[in-house]
């Protein structure tokens, strides 16, 4: 027998817990669709999957409320609710009045591997770090798909046609002992741009480092995580080409950080700035104070595609112009 929705005082369905009315839900094409982006990029805010079915389907009203039968309703083909909200979202002050942030199940986990979709999620790390991380590549995917010269390539194929997994190993030195450690490094996120020009196709590809500024920028031992370890990483794996073999290419690669707080920002250029005197032009620099306390989901930032990235030696970059 249907169970009548749990609803707040004020009559609104509750953001929390779901409560199947005992409506049927079968997988649609725009669903699957914010099943394979949530399965590529990880948890993202409501603005997002919204963005990503304008084309499509242009009721935000209705794509909300499908959001909200794909998180309540469990009477599916694969025996259970499509769409978790993570819990972690609703620890912050008045969080009732913030986007929702939604992620996979395993119930969509399924209806994506009956489509015959291969992209399979992976999640590490502390969860804010995770929904950073996704809301940067799909930010720069939905600026992509508002031009006609540009196509986004995403991690799952890059790791695919290498049959490889994102953890490579680089050796770093200790500019104080000499000592030479191997260090697993592993990006948050890699992607390609395809650039559609008159004399042909041409690509450049990116390394992304979300910095929420919960790890030190120097530590006094080079082996441990820091900032300093990063450049030194970073310099056997992107000079050294240590990528091209990594990851089968044969295109260039830059680094890009980005960071929630200005003064952070500023000190990380310097420190790049102490280790490479001549400059360095693959480590791009920009800010999104979004993720910075207190937390709210955000909405996408095309700007991340379209505005300027900070380099040290160099002038700022745009990274459609590479």
């Amino acid at each position: 027998m249907p169970v009548k929705p749990v609803r707040d005082t004020l009559g609104r369905r509750c953001r929390t817990k779901p409560i199947s009315t005992g409506k049927r839900i079968t997988p649609q094409p725009r669903d699957l669709l914010w099943f394979e982006k949530l399965a590529e990029h990880g948890p993202l805010p409501s603005s997002f999957l919204l963005a990503f079915a304008k084309d499509t389907h242009r009721s935000e009203k209705r794509a909300k409320e499908r959001l909200t039968d794909l998180f309540n309703e469990d009477r599916t083909p694969d025996k259970g609710a499509y769409l978790t909200r993570p819990l972690q979202q609703f620890r912050t002050v008045d969080a009732r009045y913030n986007q929702l942030v939604y992620d996979l199940s395993s119930a969509s986990m399924s209806a994506l591997k009956r489509s015959g979709s291969s992209i399979k999620p992976k999640r590490s790390g502390p969860w804010q770090h995770s929904l950073m991380v996704g809301c940067i590549t799909a930010s720069i995917e939905l600026a992509c798909l508002a031009r006609g010269d540009l196509n986004y390539i995403p991690q799952s194929k890059i790791l695919t046609r290498s049959e490889g997994s994102l953890q490579w190993p680089t050796e770093i030195c200790d500019p104080d002992s000499g000592a030479i450690y191997e260090k697993s490094l592993i990006p948050d996120a890699v992607f390609g741009l395809e650039h559609l020009t008159a004399n042909g196709k041409r690509y450049r590809f990116f390394a992304l480092e979300a910095d929420r500024a919960t790890e030190p920028l120097r530590s006094a031992e080079v082996h441990r995580k820091s900032f300093v370890r990063h450049l030194l990483q970073y310099e056997d794996y992107i000079v050294r080409e240590g990528y091209a073999a990594h990851l089968h290419l044969s295109a260039p690669m830059l680094v890009l950080n980005v960071t929630t707080q200005a003064n952070r920002m500023d000190r990380m250029l310097q420190l790049t700035g102490e280790h490479f005197s001549g400059g360095c032009n693959y480590q791009l620099f920009t800010l999104w104070e979004a993720f910075s306390p207190p937390f709210c989901p955000p909405s996408p930032n095309l700007d991340l595609l379209l505005g300027d990235w900070k380099r040290t030696g160099a002038s700022s970059l745009i990274i459609t112009k590479c």
